[in-house]
């Protein structure tokens, strides 16, 4: 895993950009800065010299991770880190705009309290505006936003997957009916890659692999989408050897969150991820 990763960070700028199309409304991002600024409740905007990120809150209300989740945490533990009634976090998406091109990263839980269409439309986009969306990995809570009464949510959206993790969802016989459904839909957009290919707007995949078979990060400038890399961030940051049950290979998540989280401070980047606390963005220190 290490050598796959290490291989992979030198590829930032060996390939050209592959667009989506634009589906940008308005002028050009504004001069860079680096703070967010409030959109709308739950939607909160990052411009930089290269890109504007956009955080989108997806869960209603405030939203912790259990302990119970944290196998390695015990009471003292917990009490320590200010944790005992659980970790706080969210269910995010993000929205890119780089290169002329608009990147919707996962697609959120899909459920009746789901805020990702109201955060785009605070964005002034609808579902059909969307042209593309990017993947990290195949869990419900950043596909089950895809779809909704069997049709496709985002009709006009071209969709990227890692063929690693699409392969492996595939062979999950009995566990993996809403990927199957999900895939089946999105089929004639689908487009399946492999660490190392052009990727829309620029962006760069980088393998994280051990919270599920192909969990994916994207790169682009300073700005980082860690995925699932954490999904308690007030144990994990200190404690990155300590995994959520919803990793499906603690061993090599353990690992790769280490590195990833020292490739990050190496290289003061900027951390987006979908389970971070408000607004689910780490400047650099």
């Amino acid at each position: 895993m290490r050598n796959l990763f290490l291989s992979v960070s030198f590829l930032f700028f060996a390939f050209a950009a592959v667009s989506c199309g634009s589906n940008k409304k308005g002028g050009q991002a504004a001069a860079p800065e680096k703070q967010l600024t409030v959109v709308a409740d739950g939607v909160q905007t990052l411009v930089l010299d290269s890109l504007k990120l956009t955080w989108i809150k997806d869960n209603a209300g405030a939203h912790v991770m259990p302990i119970s989740l944290f196998a390695a945490v015990d009471s003292v533990m917990a009490d320590t880190l200010g944790v005992a009634d659980g970790a706080p976090a969210t269910v995010s998406a993000f929205y890119m705009e780089t290169e002329g091109t608009g990147i919707l990263f996962d697609a959120g839980n899909g459920d009746a309290e789901s805020g990702l269409l109201k955060g785009l439309e605070a964005l002034q986009l609808s579902p059909d505006d969307i042209k593309c969306i990017v993947l990290t990995h195949f869990h419900g809570d950043h596909i089950g936003g895809l779809v909704k009464e069997g049709k496709a949510v985002f009709p006009n959206a071209a969709l990227w997957a890692p063929r690693v993790e699409y392969d492996a969802w595939m062979a999950m016989e009995g566990s993996n009916a809403q990927v199957v459904q999900t895939m089946d839909i999105y089929k004639e957009s689908l487009h399946l890659f492999n660490i190392g290919d052009a990727l829309p707007g620029g962006i760069r995949a980088i393998p994280a692999y051990g919270h599920t078979p192909g969990h994916t990060l994207y790169q682009k400038g300073d700005v980082l989408i860690i995925a699932d890399l954490m999904h308690g961030a007030a144990i994990q940051m200190k404690y990155p050897d300590i995994c959520a049950s919803y990793d499906m290979d603690p061993v090599k998540a353990a690992q790769v969150r280490k590195e990833i989280l020292q490739y990050v401070k190496e290289n003061n980047l900027i951390m987006a991820g979908m389970h971070l606390p408000e607004p689910a963005v780490v400047m650099p220190e």
